[in-house]
């Protein structure tokens, strides 16, 4: 199988890496040349090319499969949409007025579409209630992932990542130094998120959406004092989130991020058969934790 994945970032790398690794023909796709190499260590061919840009994009080969992680740099709702909704229209347009078009697509979305839901379960049956800008910029772009593609003639599914973290993104320091705002933690590891896009491209049938979360979501207090006992310091301060929202240096977006909890179901990820490298954060942890001790 022929894959090219536009955004060959952070989850992109190691998808393209596991994905190489499975004997398929990767292409990485990345905004500036400076990224290029990164590609091409993990053994995929690397192509610059910027998603917003239909002209740029006929630099990509005929793939059977396309994975659009882009980013928006992290930039407010306005760059979210540019790449988000319109960057994935424009791909989805250039790559099915090909003569050979892609089957299939991937779109990595956030368990930030649901909203809040007051610490309750979601899964994939829950409706979205996207309360940020931002967020409704993802929701938009779930639609033209699926809708817009199967109108093109393309299946698409959404990958909903939950918290990603892994090597260069651990954030101990979050979580050891303190005040801990109380809340849940809903998280994947890198290489899960990466490996579940994979055995969405590998496995026969389709999704319209798939929640990308480990097994064990956990209370932000809660996992604050294991990670202090791990590493072997004193346990943080806490806080509530009222306190946090009375310490008045939120900005409205923030404040509703605050006030967002829910607990992400990983039970159709699981059901469909994907094992996880690790399974909660007691893995995914252990490496940051001994080179902390180290």
């Amino acid at each position: 199988m022929r894959v090219a994945i536009l955004g060959c970032g952070y989850v992109g790398l190691e998808l393209a890496r596991q994905l190489t690794a499975d004997a398929h023909d990767i292409v990485g796709v990345r905004r500036s040349a400076s990224g290029l190499d990164a590609v091409r260590e993990t053994g995929a061919t690397a192509v610059e090319a910027d998603v917003t840009d239909a002209d740029a994009l006929d630099a990509v080969p005929d793939v059977d499969a396309v994975v659009f992680a882009a980013s928006s740099g992290g930039r407010g709702a306005d760059a979210a949409r540019e790449v988000y909704v319109d960057g994935l229209r424009t791909a989805v347009d250039a790559f099915a007025g090909r003569e050979s078009p892609p089957e299939r697509l991937v779109y990595t979305s956030s368990t930030g579409v649901y909203g809040d839901h007051g610490g309750d379960w979601v899964d994939e049956s829950t409706p979205i209630e996207p309360t940020t800008e931002k967020t409704r910029v993802l929701a938009e772009a779930e639609r033209v992932a699926t809708e817009h593609a199967a109108e093109r003639g393309i299946d698409g599914t959404v990958a909903r990542f939950a918290g990603l973290y892994g090597p260069d993104r651990y954030r101990l320091e979050r979580y050891l130094e303190g005040p801990v705002t109380a809340g849940y933690l809903n998280m994947v590891h890198r290489d899960d998120a990466a490996g579940a896009v994979r055995f969405l491209l590998e496995r026969d049938g389709r999704e319209d959406a798939v929640v990308v979360v480990d097994d064990e979501p956990v209370d932000k207090h809660v996992f604050a004092d294991w990670l202090a006992d791990e590493c072997g310091v004193d346990r943080p301060a806490k806080r509530s989130k009222r306190e946090r929202l009375d310490a008045g240096d939120l900005s409205e977006a923030a404040e509703r991020r605050v006030l967002t909890s829910k607990r992400c179901s990983n039970a159709l990820l699981r059901e469909l058969g994907y094992e996880f490298a690790y399974p909660t954060y007691r893995e995914g942890y252990r490496a940051a934790i001994e080179a902390y001790r180290g």
